[in-house]
């Protein structure tokens, strides 16, 4: 979830500063770069780490077994330590992919194609960074739905079930998800807009993509060999659809829209925080 925030933020103030070099084809100065990097990453982490218990929350109401079997709000930090391993680099290739990716159309800056150029950095940003998240994220949720289990057993058993293959199911639906959720953010934001609107179009958002996170959860949990583990989005809302209705398709609709409107406030107020601490 952190490319989510870390989108809020990379283009307000972090970028209204001074960019003097060229650095490894960055157009920041290494010290400005090394500190964004940096502190993208940290509050990446607080965002996922503060808000854990929601994120187990909506895992479980989505999940197929239903809320209460995956360990209803029992062990509610469950799978942490995946999140907490894959935060920190998940934000940072985000970043990296993002800012490279706007260096290389920087004469297109200052033209009617700007908000194309930040779009294709950003969805380029998402499908870097899922080559992270997803293994996290499949790990994180087992665990979750799974709490009698702990994070090391879930990633020993995906790889002697599934193999390597296993740690990337619903890396298709998870980056549709975040494509859709840019979309409907309207893609960049200024950093006025990401301050008194931020949380407000993050939920609106979270909420109108909470069928394809419904999807990409029962994917991810779902037994190897069934067609459901086969990751064909449409067939799986579909069966979501027609096995649970409308309400099956918005669960956990809740504490998603939750994280996400709370974590752009932690998310913009750590990154800025730690930001100007390094600088």
């Amino acid at each position: 979830m952190t490319g989510l925030f870390l989108s809020l933020s990379v283009s307000g103030s972090a970028l209204t500063s001074s960019k003097t070099t060229l650095v490894l084809a960055y157009n920041m100065d290494r010290r400005e770069f090394t500190a964004s990097l940096l502190a993208g990453g940290c509050a990446g982490m607080c965002v996922d780490l503060t808000l854990f218990p929601l994120d187990t929350i909506k895992t479980r109401l989505q999940s197929q077994q239903g809320f209460y079997k995956a360990g209803g709000f029992r062990g509610v930090y469950a799978g942490v330590p995946s999140a907490a391993i894959g935060s920190f680099p998940n934000a940072a290739a985000f970043f990296v992919t993002y800012e490279s990716t706007k260096s290389l159309f920087t004469g297109y800056s200052a033209t009617n194609l700007a908000p194309i150029t930040h779009m294709l950095a950003a969805s380029l940003g998402e499908i870097v960074a899922c080559l992270i998240r997803v293994p996290t994220e499949v790990v994180k949720q087992r665990t979750q739905a799974n709490p009698s289990l702990n994070t090391y057993r879930v990633l020993l058993n995906t790889l002697q079930e599934e193999g390597f293959r296993g740690l990337y199911r619903g890396y298709g639906s998870t980056v549709l998800r975040e494509a859709v959720w840019w979309r409907r953010q309207g893609g960049r934001l200024d950093s006025w807009q990401a301050a008194v609107c931020g949380a407000l179009a993050g939920g609106v958002a979270a909420f109108v993509t909470t069928p394809l996170d419904v999807a990409k959860t029962w994917i991810m949990l779902a037994e190897a060999g069934t067609s459901t583990a086969s990751g064909n989005i449409p067939k799986v809302l579909y069966e979501v659809w027609r096995s649970r209705g409308i309400p099956g398709l918005f669960a956990g609709s809740i504490p998603r829209v939750t994280f996400i409107s709370m974590g752009g406030f932690i998310f913009l107020g750590a990154y800025e925080k730690v930001r100007r601490t390094l600088l």
